[in-house]
Formats: C-alpha cells, structure tokens, sequence
C-alpha cells in the first residue's frame, strides 16, 4: 500500500549512491571525465566544471537514484553471500546470460532518451576508464551492477550536454 504521508527520501538516497560508488573506488569525477570524453568530439570547448555541474544533476535525478541504489545494493549483498542461490552465483560471476544489470543501466541511460541508450551502449562495448577498472576488477567483490552504473550516469551525463548543445 502507498503511504501518502512518505516523502521520498532525495538526500539520503543521493548520499547512499555516492558513498557506495565511494567505497567502491569511484568519485563523481570519474563519471564527469567519463561524459567529457563521450563528448569531446562532438563539443570540443566543454570544460571540466561544465561535466561537473551536468554530473550532479543527473546524479540528483531520482530515477538515477532509484535504479544506482538496487544495483550497487545487490552488488554489496552478492559480495557479502547474502543472495540466494541461484543469484548469489549468476551475479558473483556476472553471468553474460544474466541482463538485469544493463536493465538497470539502461533505465539511467534512457533519462535523456535514445542518445543515453547509444552511449552506453558504446560504454558497455569499449569499457574504457573507470568502468573497465571495475569492470576487470579481481578482488572479491562483485562488479555487476556497478560497472554498468557508473557507465550509465556518464552516457545520462554525456546525452544531456548534447541535448543542450543541439
């Protein structure tokens, strides 16, 4: 049932997404320089703070907020061997088969429509910068969702600033 008295909780969500990223290795500068890059070659005087200030909006947007928190939550609990099985398996191993993780990234791609959704998926082929870091990470935790998220944002990031600019 939904409780009309609930306010959605904007603040602590945008907390608990950039601190999971931050435990994780990844800081909103990551995914700015991210977008820049997706970028450059289309709008070649884009400055750092300009991606800065794009970052934060997008990563203010409660849909980001909603689809980043499942994701890096799920990565957390597979980690912790809190899923049942057969997930805690298919996520651990991020089975190729298994698609919920670029669902997710795809719904914060699609904020700024069919641009996000073709820049992440280049995102998801390249895997370049951070989300390959995350992406071949070897140190026991899962990487699933994570380095989908962060790939997602930069391709939101990157479909806003073009949106603006044409």
């Amino acid at each position: 049932m939904n409780n009309k008295d609930f306010k959605f909780p904007d603040t602590k969500a945008y907390e608990f997404v950039i601190e999971s990223l931050r435990k994780r290795g990844v800081v909103p500068d990551d995914i700015s320089k991210m977008a820049m890059e997706l970028q450059k070659n289309y709008i070649p005087n884009l400055s750092l703070d300009e991606m800065r200030k794009d970052t934060n909006d997008v990563l203010h947007k409660r849909e980001v907020l909603n689809n980043a928190m499942v994701g890096l939550e799920l990565d957390r609990l597979a980690t912790q061997g809190l899923l049942k099985e057969p997930l805690e398996s298919i996520i651990m191993n991020d089975s190729g088969v298994f698609g919920v993780d670029e669902g997710i990234a795809l719904n914060i791609a699609n904020i700024y429509g069919t641009i996000g959704i073709t820049n992440y998926g280049y995102v998801d082929k390249d895997k370049s910068g951070i989300v390959r870091k995350l992406d071949e990470a070897k140190d026991g935790q899962s990487n699933t969702f994570i380095d989908d998220i962060v790939g997602a944002i930069a391709s939101a990031v990157s479909a806003k600033i073009a949106h603006r600019n044409n």
